[in-house]
């Protein structure tokens, strides 16, 4: 018999089993396809705390929270917040968890998530904090990549692009080491994967090599998980203008890949992903972002203890 799902705060997904990501799969899968009763949050009110921009995340945990019958309160800009004050999270926190079941929250600094879930009782989800875990990102990933590869074993994945302070890369490569993979990450030397993932990596026998190119391993891909160089995240203004435009996939660049290849990416997409993929069978991007409703309906349905 599975283990029930036990997390009560969604902080990294370091924190996840295995079971635990295949029960939100699992979930997911039989909300899609209509098994499970959308009225589960019914006289849940959340509170979604974006204190950095967000478009899919927000607006996908919005859809999901009220389409499951709850209802959502929040911000989408910390300057109309009393952050603008000088309240400290933890305060912030503190009150907000007060008036609501639960909270999203999204922080541009590392850590603030785990902080946020130390000032309230309540259930705290990261929507994303600094260059350190989006979790929720990453189980809509696996989502999405057992929907085109219909498995998660035996696959070979290729990460490319900012992976220094992607955190979407850091949640996706550790989830996968409870998986049968091979890993290529492809960035320039200044933006490759953190050392503390790829220990983690190393640690559980994943098999991995570090690329500055796309060239000889694009073809090998199952799944290509195209990132964005993130203007917001470098303080040298030239390092950026020089690294923001090295990895851009065409469609002509995908003659000779494997008939299976889906191309992900986490979006907003700048210039990794041309246009003129967006026509090709292997884009999944679009698809990738439709899943985050489904996927955080059943995290949510979890969470609360309501499965």
């Amino acid at each position: 018999m599975a283990q029930p799902f036990t997390l009560k705060n969604i902080i990294s997904i370091a924190d996840f089993s295995k079971q635990d990501i295949l029960t939100i799969l699992k979930t997911a899968r039989e909300i899609q396809q209509g098994k499970i009763s959308l009225r589960l949050l019914e006289g849940v009110l959340m509170a979604t705390c974006f204190f950095e921009a967000s478009t899919r995340t927000r607006l996908s945990f919005e859809a999901a929270i009220k389409r499951m019958g709850g209802d959502v309160i929040g911000f989408a800009d910390a300057a109309v917040t009393s952050t603008k004050k000088g309240e400290t999270l933890a305060d912030s926190i503190k009150i907000i968890g007060q008036y609501v079941d639960g909270i999203i929250i999204r922080h541009p600094l590392d850590g603030s998530a785990r902080l946020a879930s130390c000032a309230t009782d309540k259930p705290v989800i990261n929507a994303g904090d600094g260059s350190n875990q989006h979790p929720t990102q990453t189980l809509l990933d696996l989502y999405t990549i057992k929907e085109s590869q219909k498995k998660l074993d035996e696959l070979t994945i290729v990460f490319a692009g900012d992976l220094k302070y992607g955190r979407t890369v850091h949640s996706l490569a550790q989830a996968l080491t409870h998986f049968n993979v091979r890993l290529y990450f492809v960035a320039p030397p200044s933006l490759q994967l953190p050392p503390h993932i790829a220990d983690d990596v190393k640690g559980r026998q994943i098999k991995f090599s570090f690329h500055d190119s796309l060239d000889g391993v694009l073809q090998k891909a199952d799944v290509v998980y195209m990132t964005r160089m993130q203007a917001e995240r470098f303080s040298d203004t030239n390092e950026y203008m020089r690294v923001k435009n090295m990895y851009e996939l065409k469609a002509e660049d995908l003659k000779g890949v494997k008939k299976n290849l889906a191309i992900l990416h986490p979006l907003p997409r700048v210039a990794e992903v041309h246009t003129s993929v967006d026509t090709t069978p292997h884009a999944w991007y679009f698809r990738q972002a439709n899943n985050g409703v489904v996927v955080r309906q059943a995290l949510l349905a979890h969470v609360f203890g309501k499965l």
